[in-house]
């Protein structure tokens, strides 16, 4: 079971406003929305790297196609 606790802060009112807009039109309670944000903030910022073999098709690309981006430059 998830132990939930209790915090205060600030934000802008109309991004309070539009995350309480999203919670009216799902019928979920605000602080489900609230916390549905915050993991996928959180989810987003921790796997923020590109993968690895998606680096290396980058890598690959590039140097495949240097002499076109050469060109391109001049």
């Amino acid at each position: 079971m998830t132990t939930r606790q209790k915090y205060a802060s600030q934000a802008d009112s109309e991004l309070l406003e539009a995350m309480r807009q999203v919670a009216k039109e799902e019928g979920r309670q605000f602080q489900a929305v609230m916390e549905d944000a915050m993991r996928e903030y959180m989810e987003r910022r921790n796997n923020a790297s590109p993968r690895e073999h998606v680096m290396a098709h980058l890598r690959a690309s590039i140097e495949k196609n240097r002499r076109l981006g050469e060109l391109l430059a001049e």
